[in-house]
């Protein structure tokens, strides 16, 4: 499959029209909207309203706030109205924030993910074949509805679903139950490349699955600007960012693949003690240069190649041009991005 390329597009839901509109004329082939401070659905319906060709997802939604059959009905509806344009992008968030910030009872992630796809699945199809409700799961199931709750069949009914990984089950879920995995921003291309995408094929063999067909998205942080100056700016910011993500322990596979453990329990320690100032000098220019491609816009395509090819079907670029030149200049880099060799090229 090709090389696509996406961005994100915010969620302030008065500017979302106009925003999607100008990503749709310099040429992305998607949007992705997070779960982070606000509501990843709602924005999407406006994407969908005001633009034509470009798809969307949820990069992602957090899983299991929602029950499947809430998640199944909202991607229904935006799978209808949009013309099979959405794409259904899950997480299952840590302990802590499931227990503590969305009062959701704990249970081993990634069992229970694959229960919520399969679920889910089992939704679609009694909704648009008409088959009966069956589905009994560990942890959810589906085995009643009558035609008042059915929303009926669509043209698009085949919706993707993604699953964010950080860890190889998670990845390997990916592969055999899904149509893709969206890499997490906090994962080296070294990780990437030597856990993840290997985790990726072995999910899609057991399914009897041609790996090359998964989508792989995301990972790194790519930090760019259009000047040396705002590209030093950006590479702080992300600094920062990596710091916290580091000092959770769920993700502490990435850093102990380099040898960096002893920093990762220091960041957890700060972290618990609220030093979140002090975590960033911990983050040295080798751990970014493992976690990010950095670079001006005009050296972005060559250095995202070199990253990404081969092991990505879609990658992302985020760009604010501010003039007619600008915007030619943006629209130029997708083009040599999608030229980037793709996953199974």
């Amino acid at each position: 499959m090709p090389m696509t390329v996406g961005t994100g597009i915010g969620s302030d839901l008065k500017s979302v029209p106009q925003r999607a509109r100008e990503l749709e004329a310099l040429g992305y082939d998607i949007v992705s909207v997070g779960e982070t401070q606000h509501n990843p659905f709602l924005p999407l319906t406006l994407v969908a309203e005001h633009t034509e060709r470009m798809k969307f997802a949820t990069s992602v939604a957090i899983a299991f706030p929602r029950v499947p059959h809430i998640t199944a009905n909202i991607a229904w509806d935006l799978a209808n109205y949009s013309g099979g344009r959405f794409v259904l992008g899950l997480g299952t968030q840590v302990k802590g924030h499931n227990e503590r910030r969305f009062s959701v009872p704990w249970a081993p992630p990634g069992p229970r993910l694959r229960d919520y796809v399969n679920c889910m699945r089992a939704i679609w199809d009694s909704w648009q074949n008409g088959t009966k409700p069956n589905y009994e799961g560990e942890y959810y199931q589906y085995k009643l509805t009558s035609p008042f709750f059915n929303p009926g069949p669509i043209e698009h009914p085949d919706i993707p679903v993604i699953v964010s990984a950080v860890n190889p089950f998670n990845a390997r879920l990916a592969g055999e139950v899904c149509d893709g995995i969206a890499i997490h921003g906090f994962s080296t291309f070294k990780y990437i490349r030597e856990v993840l995408i290997p985790a990726v094929h072995e999910g899609a063999r057991r399914a009897g699955k041609d790996p090359s067909k998964v989508q792989v998205r995301g990972g790194g942080f790519i930090v760019t600007g259009k000047t040396e100056e705002d590209v030093a700016k950006t590479r702080e910011v992300n600094r920062r960012r990596i710091s916290f993500y580091a000092s959770t322990r769920s993700y502490g596979n990435v850093m102990k693949l380099h040898g960096w453990a002893d920093e990762a329990a220091h960041l957890h320690r700060l972290s618990i003690e609220g030093k979140w100032d002090d975590m960033v000098d911990l983050i040295t220019d080798e751990m970014m240069e493992e976690f990010c491609v950095i670079g001006t816009w005009d050296e972005m395509p060559a250095k995202m190649r070199e990253k990404f090819a081969g092991i990505n079907t879609q990658v992302s670029f985020s760009a604010e041009p501010t003039n007619p030149d600008e915007e030619a200049q943006i629209r130029d880099i997708i083009e040599q991005l999608r030229s980037i060799p793709a996953l199974g090229d």
